[in-house]
């Protein structure tokens, strides 16, 4: 049976000393207020009780179980029910919401962290509050304050859940091409007809309501994805004191049977003139609903993560435990732990390398939000902008190849299901696929965030990044040489497009994937000149060198074949 502790002092490190972000939460009375490294501490440490103790040790359990389907009734896995409410009875519901609708107003650099320990202790069980809180996000934004005082505070405090339906069976990522269609009422609703699939959370036994945020098209609407409306679809359509009324015209009509996340149901939901409200302007629905998209994508990359923590938390485990083989002459009928077999080493610096440095860069990315919304610093937004798609595609890749590793480390036990190596396997697989395959974030990344502003934020983090660096350090020289080669390429890449305009999105891919590499060994250099001021253990000091070597000597280099695959 797999277990799991949140890696606390890490994330303590991340955030106060590498960091060092209770200087921007001392700069914003809102958070100045309320939140100083004790205060975030004790907060992280009650997540982490909930994560250690309640949902991770049944999280094999709920794979097992899964959720089943019965005249329209989907039923989750048992302890689902008091997880769930234990979860919304801490307040971890509404943990980044408004607090003029109940939210508790946290930063995105805590919530960032809540969601790694959620995705370490259940990908599937934290599926049903995640989609929630990004479809909250969407509301906050384009609701109207009427609806906002309606929905927020029962989404927050977790009485009511919320999905996106997007996706249709002939309609995936081009969603300009689905046929769902919203018919105006006299009353100002509409009549919301068609069916969605792969609807996370789309019908469930954990909550009251579940109010659908649902991508349609109006009858006037304009081709292609320029068309596209957003609406509100509540399951019990709310009375007059705004409880859940009338069922609405809708219904679960199957679920997926899938490789993984098997306690998360995944529906196929069929609106049959459902009654539906406008969310926002018309024909703008699908920038409504990219606010939600691009918030879940931050937390793809937490999936990634937080799998790949608990995997290596269990193979390190296990390779102490493990006795197989000899690595010395010493004594040739005494098998030695597995931890001393380089191979095994290998494996598991890889995770701890690369863990370490998502931690670090999952906490930045969340950071330049926080200055965007506190500060209003448009600085932070840009470059949140840029990261989201490496957030999502570099963390969620990385995240399969550690768990991979750490199932390697189990050898045949690894593919057994009792270890509960197999689960995170499989359960991670789904992130390079949803909300945006890791392609399409490369597209994304290449296409809109680089090529769109000709490489001005990119080149200019590259400078600044290598203005930080110091000369007379080897590893600083030697990342400040592989920004200095990254730049040219972008520029040369950018200027060979004019001629060749399929070229960005052939190569778009591998510059997504080098620029994470190259992000991540920024990452290491600051966790270690973090390390001079950290009150942190001497062991711990020395392990983050070890790692920060490690990177540099085997992960880092990686970036050269990217390079030569895309120079001229």
């Amino acid at each position: 049976m797999s277990q799991y502790l949140a890696p606390l002092n890490d994330m303590k490190f991340q955030l106060f000393d590498v960091w060092q972000v209770q200087q921007h939460w001392q700069e914003v009375p809102a958070l100045a207020e309320q939140l100083e490294p004790e205060t975030a501490e004790a907060i992280l440490q009650e997540a982490a009780k909930i994560c250690e103790q309640q949902i991770a040790p049944l999280s094999q359990q709920a794979d097992m179980t899964g959720v089943q389907l019965h005249d329209g009734v989907v039923t989750t896995p048992e302890h689902y029910q008091a997880n769930y409410r234990a979860w919304c009875e801490g307040g971890w519901a509404g943990f980044s919401g408004d607090p003029e609708y109940g939210g508790m107003g946290m930063p995105k650099v805590l919530s960032m962290m809540l969601d790694e320990m959620m995705c370490s202790a259940d990908i599937a069980f934290s599926l049903y509050p995640g989609l929630t809180a990004g479809a909250c996000v969407t509301l906050q934004q384009y609701a109207t304050d009427e609806v906002k005082a309606l929905y927020l505070p029962k989404l927050y405090s977790g009485e009511w859940s919320a999905t996106m339906c997007l996706t249709e069976s002939h309609a995936g990522s081009d969603l300009g091409l689905m046929r769902s269609k919203a018919e105006p009422q006299q009353d100002g609703s509409y009549r919301i007809s068609g069916s969605k699939i792969f609807i996370t959370a789309g019908e469930h036994d954990l909550t009251e309501n579940i109010i659908h945020l649902v991508l349609a098209k109006l009858p006037d609407a304009p081709a292609g994805s320029r068309g596209i409306s957003l609406f509100i679809v509540p399951k019990l359509i709310p009375d007059a004191a705004g409880n859940p009324g009338q069922r609405n015209a809708l219904h679960c009509g199957s679920i997926e049977h899938k490789m993984g996340i098997h306690a998360s149901a995944t529906c196929v939901m069929n609106f049959d003139g459902a009654t539906g409200y406008l969310l926002g302007e018309p024909h703008k629905g699908l920038a409504a609903m990219f606010t939600m998209m691009n918030y879940e994508r931050l937390a793809m990359g937490s999936q990634g993560l937080g799998a790949a923590e608990r995997a290596w938390q269990n193979a390190l485990a296990y390779a102490h435990d493990r006795l197989q083989g000899r690595i010395t002459e010493r004594d040739a009928n005494k098998a030695e732990p597995i931890i001393r077999h380089p191979d095994v080493q290998r494996m598991l610096h890889t995770i701890q390398s690369l863990n370490e440095a998502g931690r670090s860069f999952s906490t930045w990315v969340a950071l330049q939000l926080d200055k965007a919304k506190y500060s209003g610093d448009e600085q932070g937004q840009q470059l949140a902008n840029l990261l989201t798609p490496i957030a999502k595609a570099f963390m969620t890749d990385l995240g399969l190849e550690c768990t991979v590793h750490a199932q390697q480390v189990f050898g045949g036990h690894g593919y057994i299901k009792e270890w509960g190596m197999e689960q995170l396997v499989r359960d991670v697989r789904i992130a390079q696929i949803y909300e945006g395959t890791n392609g399409i974030q490369a597209a994304d990344f290449m296409l809109r965030k680089v090529a769109g502003d000709k490489g001005a934020v990119l080149l200019a983090l590259f400078a600044e990044i290598e203005h930080w660096l110091d000369a007379a350090n080897p590893q600083h020289q030697q990342l400040a040489a592989y920004l200095q080669r990254s730049s040219v390429l972008t520029q040369s890449l950018l200027q060979r497009a004019a001629e060749n305009k399929a070229l960005l999105a052939d190569y778009a891919y591998e510059f997504m994937t080098l620029n994470g590499y190259l992000l991540y060994g920024y990452m290491w250099l600051k966790q270690v000149d973090a390390l001079e001021r950290a009150e942190i253990a001497i062991e711990t000091k020395h392990q983050k060198q070890q790692m920060a070597d490690f990177y540099f000597k085997r992960i880092l280099p990686r970036a050269e074949a990217l390079l030569l695959i895309m120079q001229e």
